[in-house]
């Protein structure tokens, strides 16, 4: 029986020029270097100009994506100071047109500090990075700050920043949010204390609920991980006026408003069993008139 046996030529020559240049061209796939060949007078039939671009593994590699900050990725020690180290993360909530807006919840993971609420319905990496200044401003840098690896944390303008500032960025393993659990429990108790319990009419009324909470937070309620003491009572002398009652008033929205009983620890009920943020109520069945509504 005779069989045939294929005889290929020797394209040592040209397998060598294909590498040159895809070296030259890194970028550059099979098509494009069968150009270049043509044009020196090496004419290829494009599947044998495949085959030895294959053999040469000269494939061109997707990219990654864009170029994003890398971070560390050490595992932490805990912060034994304040403004050691800040833990950044987003909640989302919406308003009573259905528009969606985030907020930017910055966290001294020593003294336990809410350093920032900022909403907004955007915040790219530009808003971030301006919302870092601002508390810098006040506290100066930290040593290193935490988060998750959202686009708006692994843009150019924080890659940026936190190299002009010497500041070390230590991004989370991707699913893993207990690695960032001091924001994490944080935002847990601002979703439960506040988002859930004020109706946002608009994006104004919506800061100026979460800067009031803000407030109540560091300098009176207790932590229980502070021996019942608030967070702001690491940083502030004992002459702080802690006991003054809270009371923010905005013209044509709701007024946020802590009870005396709720600063002094005791399960008080409001108006409607509202016991955290009294005269600020979610949208209810039964209203004024048997109507659902806001109540003011």
């Amino acid at each position: 029986m005779v069989r045939y046996r294929a005889r290929r030529g020797d394209d040592a020559a040209v397998r060598g020029r294909l590498r040159a240049l895809a070296g030259e061209r890194r970028r550059f796939g099979y098509r494009r270097l069968g150009v270049l060949l043509a044009r020196e007078g090496v004419m290829l039939n494009h599947k044998k100009l495949r085959r030895l671009y294959r053999l040469e593994k000269l494939q061109v590699r997707r990219r990654g994506g864009r170029k994003r900050a890398l971070g560390i990725r050490a595992p932490l020690v805990p912060a034994i100071m304040a403004n050691q180290r800040w833990s950044l993360d987003f909640v989302s909530d919406a308003l009573s047109d259905a528009r969606r807006f985030s907020v930017l919840c910055v966290v001294d993971d020593c003294t336990r500090e809410k350093l920032a609420l900022g909403a907004d319905t955007s915040l790219s990496g530009q808003r971030v990075v301006r919302e870092l200044d601002a508390i810098a401003a006040e506290r100066g840098y930290p040593e290193v700050v935490v988060s998750a690896n959202g686009t708006e944390l692994t843009s150019m303008a924080v890659l940026a920043w936190a190299q002009r500032h010497g500041v070390t960025w230590h991004y989370i393993a991707p699913g893993k949010p207990m690695q960032n659990a001091y924001v994490e429990s944080f935002n847990g108790k601002l979703r439960d204390e506040c988002l859930n319990e004020v109706l946002f009419t608009s994006l104004r009324h919506a800061r100026a609920v979460l800067a009031a909470w803000r407030w109540d937070y560091n300098e009176v309620r207790p932590h229980s991980a502070l021996g019942g003491r608030a967070p702001g009572s690491l940083r502030m002398p004992p002459c702080s006026p802690v006991s003054r009652p809270l009371r923010a008033g905005y013209a044509g929205v709701l007024r946020p408003a802590l009870t005396q009983a709720a600063r002094d620890g005791l399960d008080a009920c409001g108006r409607d069993g509202e016991t955290r943020l009294d005269q600020t109520e979610k949208h209810r069945d039964g209203g004024r008139g048997g109507e659902p509504g806001l109540r003011l």
